[in-house]
């Protein structure tokens, strides 16, 4: 079931799932346009996490709610218990089932919609975060996967991204044929990979109310910690796991590279064996002899298999990652620098 190891994806979706209310859509059309997320969700996903996660922990959960024309509406979620590999009596799909069935009878929104997982220093483009939400996705047409960063929520800017697979991802990933020219025949790239859904986070008029009398009982030098501009090793870490991404996508392209030389190797054995063919049969027949037997040259020469391609395609997706991560934080510390000398001349 769901991994607690870092980047893994939860446990393959669908059970106990129900459809919402939203229509199918059109082909090559995504079925959710927009996904709204009740406050209280937020906050219990914030808090599954400072509870459970540590460092590089990985924190998942399940999300429920419902799907109202193109709009997909989180209304509740629960998370995914930590247990030990030592817990072999634990059935996380039964533990999940319990849980939907407990809320339905106490007529809240028990439909599986999805389900959220956090990120260390954004590291979630993986092949296990694929396979799952192939398999929420599969199941559910409308699911989305909700990735949590607390360490740019913990900088002073919520960070909650929805993501789901694109149509064309969703098709090869049911051919199950990652080779390179399936990828190249569906256009598969890693800009096209997954695509984001524009997230809406709305509170009850009262949670509004309650939102406005803590702001006025803020501390106003609360506030001005968010303009340090201390990088709390953020810009040297995100740097270095872009550096060993980078490392991976050069020993796979070396990968690559010796492939098209085998085959370019063998196809040159294959065409001095045809030429030799080609004079022992001329020699045979000057000499009245039959020609030789034919031959299954793809036998004699088995065709090298090709490396996989998808995790080229995730590892320069996660690269992607990184460098808008990079970027982010680079704005944003320019942006803190602009705010902290606007606040000295004004104090001045």
């Amino acid at each position: 079931m769901a991994s607690r190891k870092e980047g893994a994806g939860a446990a393959g979706g669908g059970f106990g799932a129900a459809k919402g209310k939203g229509k199918a859509p059109a082909a090559g059309d995504s079925a959710v346009k927009q996904v709204q997320i009740d406050g209280l969700v937020v906050l219990k996903i914030i808090k599954h996490y400072q509870e459970e996660g540590q460092g590089n922990e990985v924190v998942q959960g399940v999300l429920l709610g419902l799907v109202v024309d193109d709009r997909l509406e989180i209304t509740n979620c629960f998370p995914f218990p930590q247990h030990t590999e030592d817990d072999a009596d634990f059935d996380e799909v039964q533990y999940q089932m319990e849980m939907m069935r407990s809320l339905r009878h106490v007529n809240i929104d028990h439909l599986h919609v999805g389900w959220y997982q956090s990120t260390y220093y954004g590291s979630f483009v993986t092949r296990a975060l694929l396979d799952s939400q192939f398999s929420y996705q599969h199941a559910i047409e409308e699911s989305v996967v909700l990735i949590y960063d607390p360490i740019k929520t913990a900088q002073g800017s919520l960070s909650l991204k929805a993501y789901r697979l694109t149509p064309k991802l969703m098709e090869v990933c049911k051919e199950k044929d990652f080779s390179p020219e399936a990828l190249k025949k569906a256009n598969i790239a890693y800009e096209n990979m997954f695509e984001e859904v524009p997230i809406v986070i709305k509170n009850s008029y009262l949670i509004n109310v309650m939102l406005w009398e803590l702001e006025k009982k803020s501390a106003v030098a609360d506030r001005h910690e968010l303009l340090s501009l201390a990088s709390s090793n953020h810009l040297g870490k995100s740097l270095q796991l872009l550096m060993d991404r980078v490392d991976e996508m050069s020993q796979d392209i070396v990968k690559y590279n010796t492939y098209l030389r085998n085959v370019s190797k063998q196809q040159q054995q294959k065409h001095q064996y045809q030429q030799r063919r080609q004079q022992e049969n001329i020699q045979r027949q000057s000499r009245g002899e039959p020609p030789l037997p034919e031959e299954d040259i793809n036998k004699l020469f088995k065709p090298p298999q090709p490396p996989p391609r998808m995790e080229s395609l995730l590892i320069a997706g996660q690269i992607n990652t990184y460098c808008q991560n990079i970027k982010e934080f680079n704005a944003q510390n320019l942006g803190k620098l602009f705010m902290a000398q606007a606040l000295q001349d004004y104090n001045n």
